[in-house]
């Protein structure tokens, strides 16, 4: 009998899991993403006064410099992918006239 409760796992242990808990933050690039459009947005159409648009703007700026600094550039991954030099084709040559 002394074995048997040596090998048993303690019942007070709870299973972990790898989801999150809920209500922790979550909070993606791409959310950042659409807030800099709904910040774009909102301005177009007025949605600020003109004492509030000098914080607006100072966030939208840092969260545009936030954005670029965490995102691949395309003009860097297509430049990656272009190291090859391509060359341009070969004029086709026309058949002698007799």
């Amino acid at each position: 009998m002394t074995e048997e409760t040596k090998t048993q796992a303690p019942a007070t242990e709870a299973p972990k899991s790898e989801a999150p808990t809920p209500g922790a933050p979550d909070l993606t690039v791409q959310d950042l993403q659409a807030l800099k459009v709904i910040i774009d947005v909102s301005s177009q159409r007025g949605a600020f006064k003109p004492a509030e648009m000098e914080l607006v703007g100072k966030t939208y700026n840092r969260l545009n410099t936030f954005l670029e600094a965490v995102t691949p550039k395309k003009e860097e991954a297509n430049g990656e992918a272009q190291a090859a030099p391509q060359t341009a084709p070969a004029p086709k040559a026309e058949a002698p006239k007799e």
